[in-house]
């Protein structure tokens, strides 16, 4: 008899041997596996369904595949076990896994750090993460875009060097590498989305690229969809979520904001402010995560911009940010949710009107340095805004950064740097503003993610150029 099949008999021996060995009162419940129906499966069920790892109505009393599934991405993420067989216990709810999932919210090591390394910063953003693999759950290579016809573009060249290298050195340290697929094109979306020859083929092309690449899944982040797409797009991450078996299916979606931070006090709500272009309760069945874009918040929000001092402009105030999970966490279990982090800033050209109130102008994004080198060029200490966030101001047009993407150019000469009172920046009047998001605001969203019980957050992005001191807070 060959050895795999004395391993086959012995192993459920052992196991029955282990559970009549064990102390009285070590583990009450029976151990469920594929095939076995009763009260406790249906317990079982329920629970799954509240941690968001088996869809909502699934709560049979019987132990099926989609059971055994949800068991398997649960054991795997706990780092119980995520190969094998039933005899080894692979999608068998036993003991070990009696006990993590019985426990309740997002413990200390549960919680998970990522983030995404930009494919125009492939270099300095691998190099940069590569020291602290260990500190990470999982990165998201950023990554594929997708081409007019729906089908996918290696705009990262994934495949070539330094990604290799790094995949490689992901997988050894057990970190997930969950590339993302990104997409802006509204109007494309929902041609190639609301077309079920289109649609299969898309999920077929993303599921195939990820098996034969051997990646841990893939992160689908499709922005600026209509709300005309929203069934389309719960369609496209159903047939997806099947096809990719156990792989991991990440979900980046926009920040939505409650309608008392959109609309002002007494305002007219137009009769289409929820028409949404992502469901959010669909999207709880099909993605094992779930990452808001809690960043480049500017002046959207009313009423913290009412509030808050001005100038106010923030790339992500933690009120607001715990105001877009607390609105999340009504339709998506927290054990999924993740906050995108920001690690950049922002510049504005700022006016003030003769009744007050301010106009702003983006100007362009910036990494911290950008910011940090103009004031100590004068000498001057940044200073901490109502948002968390570091700000200095300036009286004249500043040159763009030299990574920035904007098209804008200003041949301005930076003239000396000033934090000025209100007073003076009324005698200004016009004047440029940059704020940005340094070690100390990271830390923040991280304590706040902590606090509201979330899966972890998730930075964006790995670039080499944010605050060198974010490592320290990320653990």
């Amino acid at each position: 008899m060959k050895m795999k099949h004395i391993l086959a008999i012995i192993a459920p021996l052992l196991l029955l041997l282990l559970t009549f060995l064990a102390p009285v009162g070590a583990f009450a419940a029976r151990s469920l596996s594929f095939g076995l129906s009763g009260s406790d499966v249906t317990t079982l069920q329920n629970t799954l369904i509240t941690k968001g790892y088996l869809a909502a109505g699934k709560a049979t009393g019987y132990f099926g595949p989609l059971t055994e599934a949800a068991i398997k991405k649960f054991q795997c993420e706990q780092s119980i076990i995520c190969t094998g067989t039933r005899a080894s216990g692979y999608g068998v709810y036993g003991p070990r896994t009696q006990a993590a999932l019985g426990g309740t919210g997002t413990t200390a090591s549960q919680f998970e750090f990522s983030g995404w390394i930009p494919y125009w910063r492939a270099a300095t953003g691998t190099a940069d993460v590569i020291p602290h693999l260990s500190q990470l759950t999982s990165v998201m290579p950023f990554g594929y875009t997708m081409k007019k016809n729906g089908t996918l573009a290696d705009t990262a060249k994934l495949t070539e060097e330094p990604w290799t290298s790094f995949i490689a050195a992901a997988k050894k340290a057990n970190v997930r590498v969950v590339p993302s697929v990104m997409w802006g094109d509204g109007e494309t979306i929902h041609q190639i989305l609301s077309n079920t020859a289109t649609r299969i083929a898309l999920e077929d092309e993303i599921a195939n690229i990820v098996k034969q690449n051997g990646f841990d899944g893939i992160d689908i982040d499709f922005e600026a969809k209509k709300h005309e797409t929203v069934d389309y797009f719960s369609t496209f991450l159903k047939g997806l979520d099947m096809r990719l078996g156990n792989k991991w299916l990440y979900c980046t979606v926009e920040a939505r904001m409650p309608l008392n931070h959109r609309f002002s006090p007494g305002a007219a709500i137009p009769p289409d402010a929820m028409d949404y272009a992502n469901d959010y309760a669909q999207m709880n069945k099909y993605c094992d995560r779930v990452e808001i874009m809690a960043y480049d918040q500017g002046t959207i929000d009313v009423y913290l911009k009412g509030i808050r001092p001005a100038p106010y402009a923030p790339v992500a105030d933690p009120e607001w940010v715990e105001s877009l999970v607390t609105l999340a966490a009504q339709s998506i279990s927290k054990d999924k949710l993740i906050v995108g982090i920001p690690t950049y800033g922002y510049e504005y050209q700022i006016s003030l009107l003769p009744d007050a109130s301010f106009t702003y102008k983006v100007l362009w994004p910036f990494n911290p340095r950008y910011a940090t080198d103009i004031a100590a060029q004068f000498g001057i200490t940044p200073v901490r805004t109502a948002a968390g966030e570091l700000s200095i101001i300036t009286t004249a047009a500043t040159p763009p950064p030299e990574d920035s993407e904007s098209t804008q150019t200003q041949q301005a000469t930076p003239s000396p740097v000033i934090q000025s009172p209100a007073s003076l920046i009324s005698a200004i009047r016009t004047f440029n503003y940059l704020t940005w998001s340094d070690a100390k605001a990271i830390a923040n969203k991280v304590a706040l993610a902590r606090k509201l019980g979330i899966r972890g957050v998730a930075v964006f992005k790995f670039d080499g150029g944010q605050d060198p001191a974010m490592w320290d807070v990320l653990k």
